[in-house]
């Protein structure tokens, strides 16, 4: 496996050798907690790629909204072009969970839409994880929420190699274990279709699909094949096929898993009835015997993840005995990981609080569920890491923010800082206006900047009032959209993408336009009654919108306010500060600011291959073999969608370029992939 390699047109400049010297040395040295102060625009991701390179570990990158984790996805991918950059977040586009109300007699029950993309993504990178070192997962919070043990998941991993003797009837019912589908129709993901002595298969992390082909009990062909048209794309030496779900149970551990789930309906039954509670006992019967026959006759059951506890047969860590509502930790994406993974925490004055938040909410609710029995009180042990679990699981760990909260400093054995911006820029200029006619002043201040070709962004403190000023611009003329949590996750990406490009002059949004978000176009930054002091109007909260202005040569930040609250002026006197430092280190070099570049993409497109107006379609054939398939996937839906639409010369177009294409994919197939276990804990 290729070694971790920063791929950058550019070398460290400024502070950054200081910084990555500095963390490497501390990371060599054992020590646990470091935090890298860096203001906005300082390079704080290509510190932290530099990093990696020269400590070699497999690495976890936590951000706290899924924005920002794709963002940093893509910078890292264009960063380890050679290595494995995955992407982990929850895959819901929209969760209610399951819920109870007492006081008005309301049970919710539970409502998801889950993102397939986003379901394949987050299986790619456990199988990453358990198979290589080179490895980097970009993750969102959801990483420290239930997942299934590690060392089952990869007990069903089924390895297939060429003239390997392995029975086809048995390879089928592995793959039903593994809770892959079975299908006689077009293939799709986690299915399988059988013809003869022929098993095409699309596994839940891939999109090229997979072809083994018997001789008798032996395998005589593995080949990678296009799962629209069939067509061959590669033959492979081997190939493993991991499961389609991350819980995934065997037959002996299954039996045992309902064994004790009835055990614990007796005991809770008896509990309740005990005490007068038969309306509860009965739904609770009720309930359960339903979800046990669903287990036995399928192997799965809605909520399922509610008997996770009995399920993995986790024990209890004080008596070892099995764990019913005792407490014990769930498994997670962490514990993916070997055992000297390296941890970043990026923003980590909001990430850490997110972390320590999340267990209390959740067993609340499930709480109230066992309670009035709609659930066994061992569904509470189906929840994310409390923050002394996440902390135990931490092997070594780099905090990053611009604004580091007391937390991440008290526990720091070093603090490195970078407030040196390689370019030279200026934190931006800054500037207080009256409430009164804010609106009207704002869409002013935004056509200026239009005329001359900038990005603006605008902050407001409601969704509502988001949704209503980008409404409101948009009939003045002004190219706006709005972007706050009900945005689907790929469409913010998106829409920021479509910023950078031209296609919207403003974005209008409330928390999500904070921490991170590298937009070098933008050069104004509003902030709507910044006044308002509460979480949404902190010194933090402030410093950083404000920083959002501070890729821009020709930064600046508008406050709409009537008093100039304490968090206000903290933010003004950090800003005024860093510009001093900034100003003084230019001058000593003699240093003109200059105002960041960097191409635009995003996390849903991989590689954009053809635009909409773009002929001929061109795509560049030197691109790494499993971008060049993504390409390939991505053309085919464009040709479909140009056939639906009449479009046929272009439909033919791209057809030619899909052809050209899959020879070279063809002529460069991947020699026999090198899986083995690489998890120094397991």
């Amino acid at each position: 496996m290729p070694d971790f390699r920063v791929a950058a047109e550019y070398q460290p400049t400024g502070d950054q050798p200081q910084a990555i010297e500095q963390l490497a040395e501390g990371l060599t040295r054992g020590l646990t907690h470091q935090t890298l102060l860096g203001v906005t625009g300082s390079g704080k991701t290509f510190t932290m790629a530099k990093v990696v390179e020269a400590v070699q570990k497999p690495t976890l990158v936590i951000a706290h909204n899924k924005t920002l984790a794709a963002q940093l996805a893509t910078e890292f991918r264009e960063f380890f072009p050679d290595n494995a950059v995955e992407y982990f977040v929850s895959y819901y586009d929209y969760y209610q969970p399951e819920a109870y109300v007492p006081r008005s007699d309301t049970y919710v029950e539970k409502e998801s839409d889950v993102n397939d993309e986003l379901d394949k993504l987050r299986h790619a990178a456990t199988r990453s994880v358990l198979t290589r070192r080179d490895v980097l997962v970009v993750a969102s919070v959801s990483c420290i929420y239930g997942l299934g043990s590690p060392d089952e998941y990869y007990s069903f991993v089924i390895e297939l190699k060429k003239g390997q003797k392995a029975s086809r009837d048995r390879t089928i019912r592995r793959l039903v274990d593994m809770q892959y589908e079975r299908t006689n129709m077009d293939i799709s993901r986690s299915h399988f279709r059988v013809r003869g002595d022929t098993l095409e298969i699309l596994p839940s992390y891939e999109e090229i699909a997979l072809r083994v082909e018997w001789f008798g009990e032996n395998v005589e062909r593995v080949m990678e094949i296009d799962p629209l048209t069939g067509e061959m794309l590669a033959e492979r030496d081997s190939v493993e096929i991991y499961p389609a779900r991350h819980f995934v149970t065997g037959e002996e551990k299954l039996a045992l898993a309902m064994n004790d789930i009835k055990m614990e309906l007796a005991e809770r039954l008896d509990w309740l009835r005990d005490r007068g509670k038969l309306v509860e006992a009965q739904r609770l019967e009720q309930r359960t015997r339903y979800d046990l026959e669903m287990i036995r006759e399928t192997g799965f059951c809605a909520g399922i993840e509610n008997y996770s506890c009995h399920l993995a047969q986790r024990h209890s860590p004080q008596d070892g005995r099995l764990a019913t509502s005792c407490g014990s930790t769930p498994w997670c994406l962490i514990d993916y990981f070997p055992s000297d993974f390296l941890l970043f925490i990026d923003e980590s004055h909001m990430t850490v609080p997110q972390v320590r938040g999340m267990h209390l909410g959740d067993a609340s609710r499930k709480e109230t569920l066992v309670d009035f029995g709609f659930r066994l009180p061992s569904a509470i042990d189906n929840r994310p890491l409390n923050f002394d679990e996440f902390s135990q699981h931490i092997n070594q760990v780099v905090y990053v923010s611009a604004t580091p909260s007391p937390y991440e400093l008290s526990q720091s054995q070093q603090v490195v800082q970078q407030v040196i911006r390689p370019t030279g820029l200026l934190d931006p200029t800054l500037e207080i206006k009256p409430t009164t006619g804010q609106i009207d002043d704002l869409l002013e201040q935004v056509n200026l900047r239009v005329k001359l070709g900038h990005r603006c962004l605008v902050t407001t403190l409601t969704k509502r009032m988001a949704e209503e000023l980008a409404d409101y611009l948009l009939e003045m003329g002004v190219r706006t959209h709005y972007l706050h949590s009900e945005v689907d996750t790929f469409e913010r990406s998106e829409i920021l993408r479509d910023l950078r490009l031209g296609v919207y002059d403003v974005v209008v949004g409330i928390n999500l336009l904070r921490e991170g978000l590298d937009l070098p176009e933008v050069s104004l930054v509003a902030i709507l009654d910044a006044d308002k002091e509460g979480y949404l109007r902190s010194i933090s909260s402030l410093v950083q919108i404000i920083g959002r202005a501070a890729r821009h040569v020709d930064g600046h930040v508008i406050m709409y306010a009537d008093t100039i609250t304490k968090s206000m002026r903290a933010a003004i006197d950090e800003t005024d500060r860093r510009r001093e430092i900034q100003k003084a280190y230019n001058d000593e070099h003699g240093i003109t600011p200059q105002g960041i570049r960097k191409a635009i993409r995003d996390i849903t497109e991989r590689i954009r291959a053809v635009a909409e107006d773009k002929a001929p379609y061109s795509v560049n054939k030197e691109l790494p073999r499993d971008e060049l398939t993504r390409v390939v996937k991505d053309l085919e839906g464009q040709m479909r969608q140009a056939g639906k639409s009449l479009e046929f010369e272009r439909a033919a177009l791209i057809r030619d370029e899909i052809m050209e294409l899959r020879k070279i994919l063809a002529l460069h197939s991947d020699p026999a992939k090198d899986a083995q276990l690489v998890r120094g804990k397991h």
